[in-house]
């Protein structure tokens, strides 16, 4: 197993759901769902769990679950 731990800025409440990384290396993703009763955050582990091609429960969201700034971890089954 190896881990990915990576810096994402949350928009919520976009037009269009989207993930793109950043010149800077961190990732910025835009969400439909507002940021209510963690429903930003589970569209989040969705956008990446299918982005990155591993199971949501993989998904970890490490620091940051109720700002926009948040450090995730991926674990991916080698």
């Amino acid at each position: 197993m190896s881990y990915i731990t990576i810096q994402v800025r949350v928009k919520p409440r976009s037009r269009v759901s989207d993930l793109k990384k950043a010149e800077d290396g961190t990732w910025v993703a835009k969400l439909k769902s507002p940021p209510v009763d963690g429903k930003a955050n589970k569209e989040l582990v969705g956008l990446l769990a299918e982005k990155f091609n591993c199971r949501k429960s993989s998904v970890q969201i490490k620091s940051g679950a109720s700002g926009r700034i948040k450090l995730v971890r991926l674990v991916k089954k080698s």
